[in-house]
Parts: C-alpha cells; structure tokens; sequence
C-alpha cells in the first residue's frame, strides 16, 4: 500500500526536528563570504537597494530552509553580477534586474518541462564533479586574494599588499584560519554525516562501538562552537572599531521596494551581456551541481533538479521586479554551510530571519557598516567553503573519471568558463565510452572482412576478424 503524501506542514515540521543549535547557527554564515562581497559591490556601483535585498533574500532564505530541509543556501547570480561590477559600461538596475528574470525564466521552464532532470540524468557524474573542483578552487583562489591582498570591490581589483597589522590586516586573518582549524579540523565526518539513519558515521571508522561523543571529538567539533559566526561577529566589532561613526550612520526603518519598469532596451542589453553567461553557469553549479552535493550530504532528503530550478525561477520573478538582487542556489554555499556545521534547513532559516530583520530596521544605510567589514575575514570564510566543495571530488578514485574530472576541472579554470569545462567533460567521456565498448574495434573488423584478399590467410580466413569467407 503507498504511503500517504507528506503535507506541507509535516515536511516543515520534519525538516525543522533537530537540537543542535549552535551547530546551525554556526553554519548559517558559512557562504557570507561569498554574498557580502558582491552584494556590497552592487550598492555601491550599480545603485542596487541593500534594504530591498536583505528583505527579499532572508525571506527565500526561510522559505527554502522550510522546504527543502536542508542548508539550501541563497547566493548571488555571480555571472551577472560580475557582467555588472567589472565591465567598462556597468549595467543599469533594470538591465540587472533583466538579465535576473530572463535566467529565472528559462530555469523555470527547464524545471517544469522536467527538461532539467533529463539532463541532470544524462550528465556523467565525474563531469559534474570536475565543474565542483573547479568551482571549488576559484573560490579558494579569490579567498587568498582577498586575505593577501587588499581589495577594491567597487572595480573587482586588487589594489595592494595587504598589510601585516591593523584591524583588516593579515595577522588578524591568519589568526581567524587557524582557530577554525583548530576548531574544526578538516571539517565534517563524512558525506553520509546527516540525513540518513547512519547520522555521525565517519568514514574509515574501524570500530563501530566508537560512542556518538568520541566521533565528535574525532570530527573535531567536540567544543560546539559555532566558528563561522564567532568570526563573523569579531569582523562586525572590527567594522565598527575601524569607523565608530558608522553607528551614528545607521537610519532606522525599511527600505521602501519600488516596482521596476524594464525597456525594451534593458530587456536586450540585460539579456545579452549578462544572462547568456549566467545560463550554464547557473544549470550546472546552481541545480545540477547542487543537486547533487545535497544528494550526496542530505541522502534522505528528496532535492531534485526540478524542485531547485523551479526555487531559482520563482525567487527571481517575484523578486526581481521589486530590486531584489538576482539569486540562485549554489554548491558553494552549501558547502560552505556544512563545513560550519549547518546540517538542516534551521540554519538559512536562522539566516534569513537575521537579514529581514536588518533589512527592516536598517535599510539601505546598513551598507555603511559593511563597507568597513574586514575583507580578509570574508576571504578565510570562503576559503573553508571552497574546500568543502571541491572536496566532494574524492570519490573519483578511478582513473577514467579522475581524467574526465580533471580535464573539465583545468578547462573550466583556464577558460573561465564552465560551459565550456562541462561541453568538452562530456565529449570526452563519451569517447572513453566508445572505447570501451570497443567500437574502434568492431569498425576495424567490419572494413577489413571487406578489405582485398591480401588480408587473408592461406587457409582462407580473415586475419583480424577470425571468421570464415
């Protein structure tokens, strides 16, 4: 007999069962690294509204940690973003806010048409994991540059050493890496941790009366500290020390949303600089890579290409009339939530709680405070995420997908370009296949059957097919 369909609430109600707070409050500012960075950069260059955002953002932030179970983070369409950031000619907000709902659309019809499971189905893992690593290294490249040098985020640039003292400087960062390391080790205890009845199981435990304490201590995470955060709120008490005015900067009340009107004009510019880019990037790091990261950390929970295309779509139509910044999930922050100890979707709800409460207290003038936030913070906040992320690859430990992983891994760095990485990923693994069902071979055979009879022998056989004339 099938088993009755979960109601909305019960799945709330399940995904929201789980004790350890500290862990997911912890977990819940693991990919600010990520956001805080672009999200400033837009104010300031392209006029987008923080308060709007902040809104917006926390309000899918709950929604999908309620839906979704799991720390589905809410990050950045980074495409357009830098599209918007970077170029000679910044875009306009309706040009952004364009390309956003010209992505979510195409996302949306993919997801609906079940377009997007075909083709999460059709594509080879280890080319998915290969977009991973290499998604997970340029973030850890940025995370160093952030920490090494100082950054302009207005031009995307770096603009110096940065210096060994002061409260933005590199002891302050070493010293924030080395206490999540000490703290945390090398991370989660497996991929299998949560989601399953094996929940705490690490890998290679040779003995299975280890108590659910000792694998604790073993992960590293013995002394429940929630890290990410901790981090966090030194670099807010650092922003603040750097500036003291900034306080007196700070306006209460919201920010007031203002429905867009998008030209003709914006719709092409938007579509064509910004979201032509952002489509492969945003299909296979925001829901196939994603998909499968959640899959491989959360096995219990049912997050398929449809249900996260269909999130993507539908946070940006709503949201991105109103000047809400485009947005998708990524397997980046997701990793980043996870390393910091985010096992369900508590932790974005945590999380998106804190922003609508900003965002409606504070408004726009909350960008003051976070243009003093210490970037080298920021940067060792992505680097563990990064990590994570491009840790997923382990299980490649064939050689074939090892090859394929790597070389889509090296393309996708080399080129910028994921699409790329992902196309060339898939040729070559349809190649190694045909090899190995030896159709080289089989051709090889077939000609020479048809070939001059100089290829036969004596005794009147084919040399290479061994069949009879």
């Amino acid at each position: 007999m099938a088993e009755p369909e979960e109601s909305v609430l019960g799945r709330v109600k399940r995904n929201m069962g789980h004790k350890l707070v500290w862990e997911e409050l912890g977990g819940s500012v693991g990919d600010l690294g990520t956001f805080v960075p672009i999200v400033l950069a837009l104010v300031l260059v392209n006029g987008l509204d923080l308060g709007t955002t902040l809104v917006f953002t926390g309000a899918y932030n709950v929604v999908t940690g309620l839906l979704f179970g799991v720390p589905m983070p809410v990050q950045p369409m980074k495409s357009i973003a830098a599209v918007a950031i970077t170029e000679g000619d910044p875009l306009s907000l309706n040009q952004i806010m364009a390309a956003g709902l010209s992505t979510a659309l195409v996302l949306a019809i993919l997801g609906i048409t079940g377009l997007m499971s075909v083709v999460n189905r059709l594509v080879p893992l280890p080319v998915v994991r290969g977009v991973q690593l290499s998604q997970g290294i340029a973030f850890g490249i940025t995370a160093v540059k952030y920490i090494l040098k100082e950054q302009d985020l207005t031009k995307g640039k770096t603009t110096g050493d940065r210096p060994w003292l002061g409260m933005d400087g590199l002891v302050m960062a070493l010293s924030a890496l080395c206490f999540i390391v000490l703290t945390t080790g090398a991370g989660g205890g497996g991929i299998h941790e949560c989601g399953s009845d094996n929940v705490g199981l690490l890998e290679g435990a040779e003995d299975e009366s280890i108590t659910r304490r000792e694998r604790r201590m073993r992960e590293g995470r013995f002394v429940g500290l929630p890290t990410a955060l901790l981090v966090f709120i030194v670099g807010v008490l650092l922003a603040i020390a750097r500036d003291p005015g900034v306080i007196s900067k700070l306006h209460f009340g919201p920010s007031i949303p203002h429905f867009l009107t998008i030209t003709k004009e914006d719709w092409k510019i938007g579509f064509m600089r910004a979201a032509i880019p952002q489509l492969p990037l945003s299909i296979l790091n925001s829901v196939i890579a994603v998909c499968k990261l959640s899959n491989d950390l959360f096995p219990s929970k049912d997050v398929s290409p449809f249900k996260v295309s269909v999130s993507v779509g539908l946070m940006n139509l709503v949201g991105c009339w109103w000047g809400a910044m485009p947005v998708c999930h990524g397997a980046g922050g997701l990793a980043g939530q996870y390393r910091f100890g985010a096992k369900t979707g508590m932790a974005v709800v945590f999380l998106g709680s804190a922003k609508m409460f900003l965002g409606l207290v504070f408004g726009t003038s909350l960008v003051q405070l976070l243009a003093q936030f210490p970037i080298g913070l920021l940067g060792v906040l992505l680097l563990f995420s990064g990590l994570e992320l491009a840790m997923a690859c382990r299980d490649q430990n064939m050689r074939t997908d090892a090859f394929v992983m790597l070389t889509v891994s090296v393309i996708s760095l080399t080129n910028s370009s994921s699409a790329l990485g992902f196309g060339c990923g898939t040729a070559l693994s349809a190649l190694l296949h045909a090899r190995n069902m030896d159709l080289w071979v089989r051709l090889w055979r077939r000609v020479s059957h048809r070939g001059p009879a100089s290829r036969r022998s004596p005794s009147g056989y084919d040399i290479l097919s061994q069949n009879p004339p």
